[in-house]
């Protein structure tokens, strides 16, 4: 069998429907075997389920090769960087230091396996895709919301340090109140504890939480949700190149064309008139 066939079958067997389904299936398993070490168990299943952790790392070492192999252009495995995660996850994985003083860094590498869901399934690379091209946008929101948290921590701890000092005790103290405040946990008896000494106090918790969880986190929402269609839109765009058929950008020059066509024979049969 020579090197290009073998390439092939391995390129045919990556993007496998069913070897994906059970790649996804093994890294389910990894995880629920992770999270079974964590239970007072007998000291032979824990044996066992060590072999079968043994197991499941061969076959993610495996799974990382078929991949790899089934790569027309090998440098160009490595400019992914899920692959190199992957890659580096399984890697570590295989060195033997469950008995070192590293043995926390082993099991942590572990519990990171679970990541690899992510590589995997490419609806949620581009939902963590969308994340990370958002957060540029989300960051000036981050910041006008950390000044609005700011300013109502120092309003607060100006008038409420004497009702409840272990809430407003001090300007982090009391942003982590409001924190609190804005996810609802319990607000309203912060709110009340206050009104008993400041009757129009309920203002001050109104207009924050308007303020935050109506308004900001609703800016971020949005703009995690617009940069979403942009990357769907891209995906459409490359998938529909790399078929030869035409894209919406390429529909619109073509009308542009026939247009301009159009009027031009329009104008030049109106100078024959």
């Amino acid at each position: 069998m020579n090197t290009d066939n073998l390439q092939s079958r391995f390129y045919t067997l990556r993007h496998n429907r069913f070897f994906e389904i059970f790649v996804i299936a093994v890294i389910v398993f990894s995880a629920l075997v992770i999270g079974a070490k964590t239970y007072e168990i007998p000291e032979n299943i824990l044996t066992l389920i060590g072999w079968m952790d043994i197991g499941i790392t061969l076959f993610f070492l495996v799974e990382v090769s078929v991949r790899f192999m089934g790569e027309p252009i090998k440098r160009n495995f490595f400019k992914n960087a899920w692959n190199v995660f992957d890659t580096l996850i399984v890697v570590v994985s295989l060195i033997p230091i469950e008995d070192s003083e590293l043995a926390l860094v082993g099991r942590l590498i572990r519990i990171f396996r679970v990541l690899r869901m992510v590589s995997i399934v490419p609806e949620l690379r581009l939902l963590l895709n969308s994340l990370f091209k958002a957060l540029p946008q989300l960051g000036y929101v981050i910041l006008l919301m950390f000044i609005i948290f700011y300013i109502y921590a120092a309003v607060g701890t100006s008038f409420f340090v004497s009702i409840n000092p272990t809430l407003w005790g001090d300007i982090s103290i009391a942003m982590l109140t409001l924190f609190r405040v804005m996810t609802f946990e319990d607000w309203t008896d912060v709110m009340y504890e206050t009104m008993a000494v400041y009757p129009f106090s309920w203002i001050y918790y109104l207009t924050f939480i308007f303020l935050t969880t109506f308004a900001f986190l609703n800016m971020v929402i949005g703009i995690v949700v617009n940069v979403m269609e942009e990357e769907h839109a891209q995906e459409a765009k490359e998938q529909a190149m790399a078929n030869g058929e035409p894209t919406i950008q390429d529909l619109s020059n073509q009308i542009a064309e026939l247009k301009e066509m159009l009027k031009s024979r329009a104008k030049s049969y109106n100078q024959e008139l």
